[in-house]
């Protein structure tokens, strides 16, 4: 009777081992499938768009949408170890000359961090801009500027009000960039005219748009004006309170805008009374988007490529300041952060602009690691393509591959 059950229990595990086995088998060929059409989706060609057009690109945004879109393309507030309220990229016009040669007007463009979009869009014309930052202060910052041109004249009064220093007497609209800003040098800055333009901010973002700011918003958009307002025009990138504090060579506010391409072609959105208003009036028509949004995050970039796609609309150009070099010391978020722009409708012009610190030329007889000329571009394709190809995987590739 015993070695019965035994010869039964045999059996009987015997069975259950091959019918797990079976089904171990079957639970492997389909993990085996999934990841092959997963690899095979991750390797799929990448869609070029050569044909698209951007005619149903709206010619404004109301309040509404555009409120709407920060919303729900953005992302949970990240973190950053630099509050960035101003770039450190002297050589951020280096690139514009050949990038509009390969750029077309009217379609989308995308970028990263505070003032040095407005210059890049001025000069590639798209149609509508989405300024995507891992931080909501740096969303913030575009709305106060936003407010700020919509509530500004002209240059002069723009730089006021950024600044908190009363108007000087004696500017008119063809003073160059040089003079605009000199006229400035002996005027302090003013707190209780902070206060005043601090009412007027809040009363065009949260009266005349309604946009829904919280206490915390309020507090932080002080915070940035208030350090505008301590430094003035001669603000830089490592300002009181940065974690780059004290650090040499960081360009001026001043300088940033007085700043020429490599020919002497000044690009900035100050240079000239019609730069100002023509970013004025695409802030006025609300074509200027700030979003949170990590680049290798799920949301933020697919959203944007979603909404390009449903208005037949291309990139033109993906500015990413140093972001990629941050990408790279963090896992694989390179890897999704190239996929996500993979999802964005894309043509041969494409093009990536970058900063590049140490791999340029020197800006004329200045000092310092970040007054090196140093922006460089690359095709958004042959980025991906290579990728893909595991051609690289560091920043250094990514530059190598780049002018």
């Amino acid at each position: 009777m015993l070695a019965h059950r035994t010869l039964s229990g045999s059996n009987h595990t015997m069975f259950h081992w091959r019918e797990r086995r079976v089904v171990v088998i079957v639970g492997a060929l389909i993990l085996l499938g999934i990841g092959v059409i997963s690899y095979a989706l991750r390797r799929a060609p990448v869609p070029i768009y050569e044909t698209a057009s951007s005619d149903s690109l709206p010619a404004a945004l109301d309040d509404v949408d555009f409120w709407e879109m920060i919303e729900s393309f953005s992302e949970p507030n990240g973190y950053f170890r630099s509050d960035n309220l101003l770039s450190n990229e002297s050589g951020l016009q280096d690139v514009i000359p050949r990038v509009k040669e390969r750029v077309k007007a009217g379609n989308v463009y995308i970028g990263v961090g505070p003032e040095q979009n407005f210059t890049y869009i001025l000069a590639f014309q798209p149609k509508i801009s989405f300024v995507i930052d891992i931080r909501r202060l740096n969303l913030l910052e575009h709305l106060l500027y936003k407010a700020i041109f919509e509530l500004s004249q002209d240059r002069t009064e723009f730089v006021s009000t950024l600044f908190s220093r009363a108007r000087p007497q004696g500017l008119t609209e063809k003073a160059g960039v040089q003079e605009l800003f000199a006229a400035y040098d002996e005027v302090e800055g003013d707190n209780a005219l902070l206060e005043i333009n601090l009412k007027r901010v809040r009363s065009q973002l949260m009266g005349t748009h309604h946009f829904p700011l919280s206490d915390k918003d309020e507090l932080d958009i002080r915070y940035v004006l208030s350090n505008f307002a301590q430094a003035g025009p001669n603000l830089t990138y490592s300002f009181l309170g940065s974690s780059y504090q004290g650090t040499l060579g960081m360009p001026t506010y001043r300088q940033l805008m007085a700043d020429t391409d490599s020919k002497g072609h000044n690009w900035s959105f100050l240079a000239t009374e019609d730069a100002f208003r023509k970013i004025q009036d695409v802030q006025r028509r609300n074509l200027i988007i700030p979003l949170v949004g990590d680049f290798a995050g799920p949301k933020a970039i697919r959203a944007v490529g979603h909404y390009m796609k449903q208005h037949d609309a291309l990139l033109s150009v993906f500015y990413t300041s140093n972001v990629e070099m941050y990408l790279f010391q963090q896992g694989n978020d390179w890897k999704d952060f190239y996929e996500n722009v993979a999802t964005l409708p894309l043509n041969s012009a494409s093009t990536f602009v970058r900063f590049a610190a140490g791999r340029g030329r020197r800006s004329g007889s200045s000092v310092g690691f970040f007054n090196m000329r140093s922006q460089m571009w690359s095709p958004v394709l042959d980025v991906i393509e290579s990728v893909r190809a595991r051609q690289f995987d560091d920043y250094a590739g990514v530059l190598d591959m780049s002018e």
